[in-house]
Order: structure tokens, then C-alpha cells, then sequence
């Protein structure tokens, strides 16, 4: 779980507290890791597979709160 809290991820109670432009900046930089990721999956540098999965998950919940604001 460690690597979890080094992602440095929101819980959600702070993401439903933050506007709609700090979500935005938040889903940015989410997807660039998660793009990260998957470059390092794709050239087997990367053994951490769970953390993937966590933040496709983090990405869905930051576009469902996004879209509650509209």
C-alpha cells in the first residue's frame, strides 16, 4: 500500500470538496501517470499491475464528479 500514498492521489472526500478546476488538474495529471504506467508495462519495466487498475478507477471517479458539476 505504500505505493498508493507515493501517488500522492485525493481521498474522495477532498475531491468532492475541490471546484471543478482543481478536478480538471487533477484528472491531467492522473491520466500522465497513468500513460506512464503503461509506457513502463508495455517495456516490462514496470511490476506494479495494481496500480494501473487504481488509477483507471481514480480517472473514473474524477470525470463522475466533474460531470456532477455541469
Amino acid at each position: 500500500m505504500k505505493e498508493l500514498k507515493d501517488l500522492k492521489l485525493k481521498s474522495l472526500e477532498d475531491l468532492r470538496k475541490a471546484t471543478p478546476d482543481d478536478l480538471k488538474k487533477d484528472l491531467k495529471e492522473a491520466e500522465k501517470k497513468l500513460f506512464s504506467f503503461s509506457m513502463k508495462l508495455e517495456l516490462n519495466e514496470f511490476k506494479q499491475t495494481h496500480l494501473i487498475k487504481f488509477l483507471r478507477k481514480y480517472i473514473a471517479r474524477l470525470k463522475t464528479l466533474l460531470n456532477s458539476w455541469i
